[in-house]
């Protein structure tokens, strides 16, 4: 071999090195979401994913539908790994890391600020919607760590929602929308279910995920 094919070839490792896509688990849950994450193994009653950001979080197995490969690669991240474990679900246990909760921290302090939402409610959303997870994603199309819609997203003229910033943002910004016509509760249901479902029941809808969103959050925040 060269030195220049050696040269090529170290170059091509390096780079791959810096980037490498990892090839992880999809696992779907029983609510209708979904969660990429590293790997997953079983442990008596329990199922324990090891999270993309790093840790792991323990479910119930009975919370997850089925696991399958996760077609699309990420690249992990060259940054020390961030702890994301939550309570996304009944029966998982963990929380968020102070490394995770700080990462995001000033993001919500600035749109706490500026839309006059409660940083406490903000923070609740965030790990109720995702675990934390700003690569989270729902069979609906949901995206990133408040699970904002991009047609959501559009509304407020902002599109990159995969960018946890914008993704705060927008999320924050749907949310004082809801909040200046509705209650909390009401609009958090709103949040998870659509305003025209809470219109339509007038109250929170008959859907076990919806109530069972709104109580958990209400319950983070102390009410």
């Amino acid at each position: 071999m060269t030195r220049a094919t050696r040269r090529a070839v170290l170059t091509l490792v390096v780079g791959l090195a810096g980037a490498a896509p990892a090839w992880a688990d999809l696992v779907y849950f029983a609510n209708g979401r979904t969660m990429s994450v590293k790997a997953s193994r079983i442990e008596g009653e329990s199922l324990v994913l090891t999270l993309r950001g790093g840790g792991e979080a323990s479910f119930e197995r009975g919370l997850v539908a089925r696991i399958e490969p996760d077609e699309i690669p990420y690249p992990e991240p060259l940054e020390e790994g961030v702890d994301i474990s939550t309570r996304l679900e009944s029966g998982v246990t963990g929380r968020p890391s102070s490394l995770s909760l700080s990462r995001y921290e000033p993001i919500i302090q600035r749109m706490s600020a500026v839309h006059g939402v409660d940083p406490v409610l903000i923070r609740a959303m965030i790990q109720v919607e995702s675990a934390y997870q700003p690569r989270a994603r729902s069979p609906k199309g949901a995206v990133g760590l408040m699970q904002v819609m991009p047609a959501t997203g559009r509304q407020y003229g902002i599109t990159n929602l995969w960018d946890p910033a914008s993704n705060i943002e927008a999320g924050t910004t749907h949310l004082r929308s809801l909040l200046d016509r509705l209650p909390l509760s009401l609009a958090l249901a709103a949040y998870n279910a659509g305003e025209s479902a809470v219109l339509r029941f007038s109250g929170i809808p008959p859907y076990p995920e919806t109530r069972t969103y709104v109580s958990r959050i209400l319950k983070l925040v102390g009410h």
